[in-house]
């Protein structure tokens, strides 16, 4: 079994056919999926999946490109969803140099915003990072997020850097890139983290991962992304799928649901 710990059912890219693509993830043997929503429409539609599936669960929580639209009042909305169970953790959050839509100085105060949220709710959080290594680190260090710790979505940085956020107890979350052939940094990242430090996602519809590369990605193909890690750790699949399991249901608390 597996759990893909980020995914996207709630994009647009699935609103003809979600439950068919539920299905095909459960016969590829990914029972427990976490569906993260970032703005108020992805939130509204985890929050009507949640209700409709007993293993899927949610993330609600503002994306950094849009920290300029998040306003006090959506704070307030996603506190008051997450008493919801099946809520799990708050995100995606964190920082996006790549886009310019919302500034830099806006991104860090809707991300310190965030994470003093998760730790009055006592969650854990979901972090975005793109092009931002060093601020992202640094941010998390200054507001003492490891109370609650978290994951790193669809990690992309240098094994210095995943060692430095595990330390400030967030876990590493890898998807379709590790599968890439010339990804050098994933690659390197699945070979040395420690086991119990590693999580598995799709971030579909985004990010498929080798041989979908470039078509839509969906929570099916968390298996290949499993399969390749466990051939990098020359390890079996079946041991990665345990170990992996047993990490995401630490993190986000299934077993206490």
């Amino acid at each position: 079994m597996l759990i893909d710990t980020h995914v996207h059912l709630n994009a647009d890219q699935f609103e003809d056919d979600v439950n068919e693509t539920i299905l095909r993830a459960r016969e590829a043997g990914v029972k427990e999926m976490i569906v993260v929503g970032f703005d108020e429409k992805t939130i509204n539609r985890a929050m009507e999946l949640i209700e409709k599936d007993d293993y899927i669960y949610a993330a609600i929580g503002w994306h950094p490109v849009d920290a300029i639209d998040m306003t006090d009042d959506h704070l307030s909305w996603i506190e008051e969803l997450s008493k919801h169970p099946k809520v799990v953790a708050i995100g995606e959050m964190g920082l996006d140099y790549h886009w310019d839509k919302s500034p830099k100085d806006v991104q860090k105060d809707a991300f310190r915003k965030q994470i003093a949220l998760a730790k009055k709710v006592n969650l854990p959080i979901i972090i975005h990072n793109r092009d931002a290594d060093q601020d992202v680190v640094e941010l998390l260090e200054e507001e003492h997020a490891k109370e609650v710790g978290g994951v790193m979505h669809c990690f992309g940085g240098s094994v210095e850097i995943a060692e430095r956020c595990i330390k400030n107890n967030f876990y590493i979350g890898l998807g379709g890139p590790v599968t890439f052939k010339n990804a050098k940094r994933p690659k390197e990242v699945a070979k040395q983290i420690p086991l119990d430090r590693l999580l598995v996602e799709t971030d579909a519809p985004f990010l498929a991962p080798h041989p979908y590369r470039g078509k839509r990605n969906e929570p099916a193909y968390v298996k290949r992304v499993a399969e390749d890690i466990a051939d990098i750790r020359e390890m079996s699949f079946e041991e990665l799928c345990q170990k992996t399991t047993e990490n995401a249901k630490n993190l986000f608390g299934f077993n206490e649901q």
